[in-house]
């Protein structure tokens, strides 16, 4: 690959936008994006001057100068010398922030920071287990292969009754979640019940690899299924996929159910498919905007594609489905896309807190603003309750039958 990817960050609904290093972006000096190099900012300040520093990054930053039509000097006058703990700030900013009616932007505390960040990194510290709650019982349903998990001989129904000794009954999934994870090599003591017999398992955390895409051949069609944009990893991800699905002769990407992610990553695919032209459109405070514009990745896939999308697929999704959609590079199969169109920056903040905050929207190649309201694809296919009962997936189905006949009329 000839190009530098920056590291643009999108959490579940909305492109956060974070600079990691030397970027993209940076080098084509566009000042919407410009933004810290900082992960965490672990100055320590006062609760009074945190409260402070959120109230005025959000005046300098924010997308919408009227702020939602309030003369914004006001939030620091009502809270001037009330803040007097962490609590405080939250309470504070959350208020503040509310008032910009704007459902994307939020005030992370340092646990909810830590945990975001996590997430981007994909590196989660565990024992590798999907718990759900049945009934009030922690129920494991899922564990995965080559983890502590598989190794302790953890299996699928188990139900989780102690962590360390602290009891689960009355715990939600992620209380009992964040009791399980911990430190690489500590040690965690599970108790379970497999039937009508209890079980104690030690078990030592390892680092848990996040996998966000999976794929597959199957009659020379390849099926890509992206579950997600926001690991940092999923490139490298898409690239393996490309190569696992390298001698089929058609694609189905499959982004339903994917709330977004890394908007990185979503231009950096939609770069192999599109090699010239606008990607996507950044539109910032007071109208600036700025073109992503596709560059020269000597990858070049010329393969038919469809998409499968559906009302969950949401932002980093909706940009890399707009911009095949757009250039006629895919059919989209489904139903309509979320809609959310909104960009956003993470900040990290003193104290190791930080703010999401929109800082502009975006704009399909078209130049088509989808926020609040999708992307309809060519062809609607909806998942029916018969679909559930019958254990089938008419949507995909769809997909197949449609890429069989874009297949059938380029040998005719």
């Amino acid at each position: 690959m000839k190009r530098r990817i920056t590291t643009l960050i999108l959490l579940a609904g909305a492109a956060l936008v974070f600079y990691t290093g030397h970027s993209f972006y940076i080098a084509n000096k566009n000042p919407v994006l410009s933004g810290s190099q900082k992960v965490v900012d672990s100055r320590k300040v006062t609760p009074q001057k945190l409260f402070d520093k959120n109230w005025h990054v959000i005046k300098s930053e924010y997308y919408d100068s009227t702020f939602n039509h309030q003369h914004w000097s006001r939030w620091k006058h009502h809270y001037q010398n009330k803040i007097k703990t962490p609590d405080d700030v939250k309470v504070a900013t959350d208020t503040m922030l509310a008032s910009l009616n704007d459902p994307y932007s939020r005030y992370l505390s340092k646990e909810e920071f830590a945990k975001q960040n996590t997430n981007i990194a994909s590196k989660i510290y565990g024992i590798g287990v999907s718990i759900a709650n049945d009934g009030g019982k922690i129920k494991i349903i899922n564990v995965l292969e080559q983890t502590p998990a598989q190794f302790a001989d953890l299996r699928n129904g188990d139900i989780i009754l102690s962590v360390n000794g602290k009891d689960t009954n009355g715990l939600s999934i992620s209380q009992v979640s964040n009791l399980v994870k911990g430190p690489q090599n500590t040690l965690v003591s599970l108790d379970i019940l497999r039937g009508n017999t209890k079980l104690t398992k030690q078990i030592i955390r390892k680092e848990i690899a996040i996998k966000s895409i999976k794929s597959s051949v199957e009659d020379e069609i390849g099926y890509i299924q992206i579950s997600s944009f926001i690991s940092s990893t999923v490139p490298n991800e898409f690239l393996e996929a490309l190569e696992n699905t390298s001698k089929s002769k058609g694609l189905i990407i499959d982004l339903r159910g994917n709330t977004g992610g890394l908007l990185s990553n979503a231009v950096f695919i939609a770069n192999l498919f599109i090699d010239k032209g606008r990607l996507v459109s950044i539109v910032g405070r007071n109208g600036y905007r700025y073109d992503v514009m596709a560059q020269d990745t000597n990858v070049g896939i010329q393969k038919p594609v469809v998409i499968l999308v559906d009302e969950t697929s949401a932002s980093a999704t909706e940009i890399f489905a707009g911009a095949m959609k757009d250039y006629h590079r895919a059919k989209l199969v489904g139903t309509k896309t979320y809609g959310k169109g909104m960009v956003q920056k993470i900040i990290p903040m003193p104290n190791e807190t930080g703010l999401n905050l929109t800082i502009a929207r975006y704009l399909t190649p078209n130049g088509a603003d989808i926020n609040k309201r999708g992307i309809s694809p060519d062809y609607k296919v909806n998942f029916t309750k018969n679909d559930m009962e019958t254990k089938t997936d008419s949507q995909l189905e769809r997909a197949k039958e449609m890429l069989g006949k874009m297949l059938l009329s380029r040998v005719q």
